[in-house]
């Protein structure tokens, strides 16, 4: 089998560039800091020379200290354990320094040699090493040098070199969600990414094949919805990253999917392990959402009682503030069995709003609506953040947007200047330049993600990829001072929106929960005619007219009940019971 082109070639080191420099222009910047750490050369030798001589070291230095610098990091610091730390363990066998002589055949043909592969393991520093995640890389220390061992033996390989190296990283969706933005232009996390770094010279000691980024976030959502251990994704992660190291890519065609599916699983299954490769888990779970159920299906839902609904709505669209809350911030229990009833006939009931996902996920957790029977969970779709952060098929993000650094910076100016509180929205984070009880109650009464308290705008800025913002006061001092001031000081930057009275949002010019929703429909594959959406702020206007049938709450913004079509009761009066026995029941 031929050996795949790799997607990035380094440019040839010079002898007047430092290490660091070359590295830094290899391979579209490739984590050349990891390499820095694991091989402690002098960054100011060249890399010729250090080739020839052979003398790169491969044990981690014993005093490297846990907590990098990060002033020559583009995205963060990652964790190299040495031995005291007991990670990024290697193998024994070090790159010889032989002469090149010896490493040819008779024809002066380089030699065949069966190399050592080494996988040192890397943590990325935000993640805290417990027992469970210790174990975990242990195994992947074991596993992974096989994993590489097994791919090389089904490459066409004319390199001789003694040593085949790949890094693997583990980190977390934040971090992984800032590769995919600075490399792909795709701001949101996802499960594993590849850096290629490139093939050697015909020989050489040793073959850096490249890095491969795994987030452990998303890899534990993906085990829970496919069934398997959290073990089993990794190595299926692994070996896909591991095969676009190499040069495989199914992006590139159908024949080129199916080339490298074939090679995941035969990497799979040489070494005994259970599982299907990325590519067919992901094509099984495309057509397990396409799959209809069978008029046979139907016959045993109707002898079991469970009759699909005979409403033309396949879809529930539910507001959370003001509609789905009540004035206490509470789901009533009548209002949670007619959702549960809805699950149960059929109806996909997703959540549009303005909230963060843990905070949806906390409210329903009380009257049992997370889980699969339930209405949320980190594997439902969903909008979240007034559309800022859309979650389609199996919790996959499909769209995420940010404000722009001048608007936070001057939102954040304002707040410490006029002692406003301002709360910032990042995923499922939130962070605030000091405490307040109006922050406070955003917590324990709406339930969002506590605010991490930053000591410095310009801190808020380096760790934080603000979504939206918002401003907590009195009505009286939000409808009279922050919204006129911010309506006039924004102009075309940004643009403010109120779901709540006593609040003011700051967010992207474009963005809109109506957008969010149209993205997930389009990535659910429904067509907006078969969706009621329910809901009550301004805010949801534009999701209400996006839909078949549009529901407003009696106690919503006059210009959302104007344009609805039809009203209900109150958050306070079980209006989603009411909308639900009305519209879908039927």
């Amino acid at each position: 089998m031929a050996m795949r082109s790799l997607l990035f070639q380094p440019r040839p080191p010079s002898p007047s560039h430092s290490l660091q420099s070359w590295l830094f222009n290899s391979t579209l910047h490739c984590f050349p800091y990891s390499r820095i750490r694991q091989y402690h050369l002098p960054l100011r030798s060249s890399l010729p020379h250090l080739m020839a001589a052979g003398s790169f070291s491969t044990s981690p230095s014993v005093h490297a200290p846990r907590r990098r610098d990060r002033s020559l990091l583009p995205l963060g610091g990652l964790v190299i354990k040495g031995p005291a730390g007991k990670r990024s363990k290697r193998l024994a066998t070090t790159p010889s320094s032989s002469p090149i002589t010896e490493r040819l055949d008779s024809k002066g043909k380089p030699k065949k040699c069966d190399p050592e592969f080494s996988v040192p393991v890397i943590l990325e520093d935000s993640l805290d090493e417990t027992p469970e995640l210790e174990k975990l890389l242990g195994q992947l220390e074991q596993d992974a040098p096989l994993a590489v061992k097994l791919a090389f033996e089904g490459l066409d390989n004319e390199v001789s070199t003694e040593m085949v190296e790949l890094s693997l990283v583990i980190c977390d969706d934040s971090y992984i969600q800032k590769l995919n933005k600075k490399w792909r232009g795709k701001d949101y996390p996802t499960d594993v990414l590849s850096f290629p770094q490139g093939r050697p010279p015909k020989m050489s000691s040793l073959w850096l094949l490249g890095d491969v980024i795994i987030s452990l976030d998303t890899a534990r959502r993906q085990a829970e919805e496919r069934g398997h251990d959290l073990l089993d994704e990794m190595r299926i992660l692994l070996v896909h990253g591991l095969l676009h190291v190499l040069g495989y890519d199914h992006e590139q065609g159908a024949e080129a999917a199916e080339e490298m599916e074939k090679e995941e699983l035969r990497i799979l299954q040489g070494l005994g392990w259970n599982s299907a490769g990325l590519i067919t888990a992901s094509m099984k779970e495309i057509q397990a959402d396409r799959t209809q159920p069978s008029t046979q299906d139907l016959e045993v839902e109707k002898k079991k009682g469970l009759h699909r609904s005979s409403s033309p709505f396949k879809v529930l669209l539910c507001d959370m503030d003001g509609t789905l809350l009540n004035s206490k911030s509470k789901i009533s229990k009548s209002t949670a069995a007619a959702l549960k009833e809805a699950v149960r006939r059929g109806i996909k009931v997703v959540i549009a709003t303005g909230k963060t996902r843990p905070a949806v996920i906390t409210a329903c957790q009380s009257v049992g609506l997370v889980g699969e029977t339930g209405v949320i969970s980190n594997a439902s779709p969903g909008v979240f953040v007034q559309g800022l952060l859309v979650y389609g098929q199996h919790g996959k993000v499909i769209h995420s947007q940010i404000l722009s650094p001048d608007v936070c910076i001057k939102a954040f100016q304002y707040s410490l200047e006029e002692r406003r509180p301002l709360l910032g929205f990042s995923g499922d984070r939130t962070v605030t330049l000091f405490e307040h009880d109006l922050i406070d109650a955003l917590h324990t009464i709406y339930m969002e993600p506590k605010a991490e308290v930053a000591p410095s705008v310009d801190h808020i800025l380096e760790n934080y990829s603000i979504q939206k913002l918002l401003f907590a006061d009195t009505v009286d001092q939000v409808s009279k001072f922050i919204r006129p001031y911010w309506s006039k000081e924004l102009g075309d930057a940004a643009r403010v929106v109120q779901a709540q009275s006593d609040m003011l949002e700051i967010i992207p010019v474009g963005a809109s929960k109506g957008k969010g929703v149209s993205l997930l429909l389009q990535d659910l594959g429904v067509h907006p005619d078969e969706v009621m959406a329910i809901g009550d702020g301004e805010n949801d206007i534009e999701m209400l007219q996006l839909v078949g049938w549009g529901v407003a709450m009696r106690n919503g913004a006059p210009a959302t009940l104007a344009i609805a079509d039809a009203q209900v009761g109150s958050n306070d009066e079980d209006g989603i019971a009411e909308a639900l026995e009305k519209f879908l029941f039927t």
